[in-house]
């Protein structure tokens, strides 16, 4: 989650996601339980025909890209990022194709604010969608880590799945979607701003938090004013980079419990900073949470759903299994 620009000629102020990358190992991901979660069968998730499932690679920093076309030439490796508000291209793209320049625009990313150049994008492609007359900041490639970012800008009318069990992406029309929840068992109601879902009822150690769900980040970041509140203890330093290319020293340290719709996660490594991108978002002095592939991949499948504001959640087969067999016990001590 890295970016917030704004171009003069144009009045909404656009903000987005990070490259951000951890110089330490990250920890393996915590357990996750949902001991208040109401669990019901599990329906295939990409019968449906509204639903097209796109090529799939991971790029560098584990997260996924898909083949896009700009203006009939490619493909290129675009990385999905749902924290991002703008679809971005790299230089390489921009020089290739010659893009139609549209003047600069200030890019602020999780350690930065840097002026960069726009450019306009005609027209984009991915699967047999086309979304077209994007205006696109140009990024340098090494930054990214792909050949550009697929961001909420092109994105808003679908649902986007990432099924982490069959390691596919795929892009759903919710309009003729035949049917809307399709086995998850976690669906947690959000908030847009600024294009962004925040889901606004997270806890963490008891301390309500902001969730954003960000793909184009590994590691997740918390901000100064969820650390301390909730007191943690032994942090360590780690060095994020975000899509400027510009570091940020954070506090890695663990808090104990993060409550998300219901899904209890245990002793979650967290990293902590104070970045421009959560001030764009008005969150500077609001507990908020930024949360990367490190932790998404806790869950089997994650949906966002930006046409309706939902991120639906389909938790592991083994929490699924226990989460039945507490449901029984319960029912079963009921009726006696």
């Amino acid at each position: 989650m890295t970016y917030f620009w704004a171009i003069p000629a144009i009045t909404a102020s656009l903000f987005g996601s990070s490259a951000s990358t951890v110089a330490v190992e990250p920890p393996a991901p915590a357990p996750v339980t949902a001991p208040d979660a109401e669990i019901e069968s599990i329906a295939p998730s990409l019968s449906d025909p509204a639903t097209e499932i796109l090529d799939l690679e991971e790029d560098r920093n584990n997260r996924f890209t898909v083949p896009v076309m700009i203006e009939g030439m490619g493909p290129f490796d675009f990385m999905i990022d749902t924290g991002s508000q703008a679809t971005a291209v790299t230089h390489e793209i921009n020089e290739g194709l010659q893009l139609t320049p549209f003047g600069t625009a200030i890019l602020v990313g999780m350690a930065s604010r840097r002026p960069v150049d726009v450019v306009e994008v005609e027209q984009m492609t991915f699967g047999s969608h086309t979304v077209q007359d994007l205006i696109s900041p140009v990024l340098e490639r090494q930054n990214v880590g792909a050949d550009g970012i697929l961001g909420l800008d092109s994105l808003q009318d679908f649902r986007v799945l990432i099924d982490f069990r069959e390691d596919t992406i795929a892009v759903q029309d919710v309009s003729t979607l035949r049917r809307q929840r399709q086995g998850f068992e976690i669906i947690v109601r959000a908030r847009q701003e600024l294009g962004q879902l925040l889901i606004t009822d997270a806890l963490v150690e008891g301390v309500r938090a902001t969730v954003i769900i960000d793909t184009g980040a590994e590691a997740s970041l918390g901000n100064f004013a969820l650390r301390d509140q909730i007191r943690t203890q032994r942090s360590q330093d780690v060095t994020t980079t975000d899509v400027n290319g510009v570091e940020m020293v954070g506090k890695m340290s663990y808090v104990r419990s993060l409550n998300l719709g219901g899904l209890a996660m245990r002793d979650v490594a967290l990293a902590f900073g104070d970045a421009p991108a959560f001030e764009a978002l008005g969150l500077q002095d609001t507990p908020v949470i930024s949360l990367g592939m490190q932790h998404l991949r806790m869950f089997d499948r994650v949906a966002i759903d930006f046409a309706n504001r939902r991120i639906l959640f389909d938790v592991p087969r083994d929490v699924a299994r226990a989460l039945r067999r507490q449901r029984n016990r319960s029912f079963n001590a009921l009726t006696r």
